[in-house]
């Protein structure tokens, strides 16, 4: 508490070289220690040639960068380092009520990369907002924007920055973590009177060789997620299931996919759905929501003069 003293008589005696000096140390060191930082990073650039690897790198310099920078203030305006709890207090305690936001953030931050809630190259849903994570910093996450105006699971082609304070506000969704597999549907109207063995068949049959190992993959992941989470076993084999309507039979074809796959994938077995149907020489028929007026009844006009 004396260094505080002394600060306060510094500022009311108007003695305030002192603190100038020690302010100009201060700003010395950190400049000095940014450009230090900002070589590092430069020669991860060009030295590191894993992305990943080189992404976790220039963040750890970074972070490094932003901590001894706190230790050099600490130690330039009180002179000793067994001031470091007592001024962090004070300076938390000053600026907490107009710093929520990014005091939230951070604690969003620490959140993140604790509890491994989803990291860079995972695909999220935050606040309303589906894209890939393409970087994670102190206050904001940075997503590649995926829907919007575009369909499906393409880029949108824009970059959205999001606040860390966002993961205690709303549900975290993670395509990626632990399953990084989804369940897709594809319905399929088809006439009354066509082959319903055969349309049953001809649907397994066409994911069965779209899918390949997907099956498979997701069988291992899954059995990793019920040794780690309250969940029961799930099917994750290709299934079909059948709803009579008033005008079609609905054939619903279930199916488990890679997340970065789904749209590759349903397009590839919707063709090969109507190659197979096609085959079948009428067998098996297409249906759609179409009227087909039969008969007009005779009508007598009367005209008034």
């Amino acid at each position: 508490m004396d260094t505080f003293q002394q600060w306060f008589q510094q500022l009311t005696q108007g003695d305030s070289s002192g603190l100038l000096i020690r302010l100009l140390y201060f700003l010395f060191w950190s400049f000095f220690v940014l450009f230090l930082v900002w070589l590092a990073r430069k020669g991860i650039n060009r030295l590191v040639r894993d992305n990943a690897m080189r992404y976790r790198a220039k963040k750890s310099a970074s972070l490094t960068g932003y901590i001894i920078i706190m230790l050099v203030a600490v130690f330039s305006f009180t002179g000793k380092l067994q001031y470091l709890g007592i001024t962090i207090g004070l300076v938390s305690a000053g600026i907490a009520f107009t710093m929520q936001e990014v005091f939230l953030s951070l604690a969003g931050w620490i959140a993140i990369y604790s509890s491994n809630m989803f990291k860079p190259g995972d695909r999220i849903e935050l606040n309303g907002v589906r894209g890939d994570v393409i970087d994670i910093s102190i206050t904001r996450i940075t997503l590649m924007e995926i829907g919007a105006w575009s369909s499906s699971d393409n880029y949108s082609g824009r970059i959205v920055r999001l606040s860390n304070a966002f993961v205690f506000k709303g549900p975290v969704y993670n395509y990626s973590t632990d399953f990084p597999f989804v369940w897709d549907e594809i319905n399929l109207p088809v006439h009354y009177g066509s082959d319903v063995k055969q349309t049953t068949q001809l649907l397994l049959d066409a994911a069965i060789q779209t899918l390949g190992d997907f099956p498979a993959q997701a069988q291992r992941h899954w059995q990793i997620m019920v040794r780690k989470y309250l969940i029961e076993n799930a099917v994750v084999e290709p299934t079909v299931g059948i709803k009579l309507t008033d005008n079609w039979i609905e054939f619903n074809l279930r199916y488990v996919v890679a997340y970065e796959k789904r749209r590759s994938t349903r397009t590839a077995l919707n063709t090969r759905i109507l190659e197979a149907i096609t085959e079948t020489q009428g067998k098996v028929a297409l249906a759609s929501a179409t009227f087909e007026v039969v008969d007009i009844p005779e009508m007598n006009v009367t005209l008034k003069k």
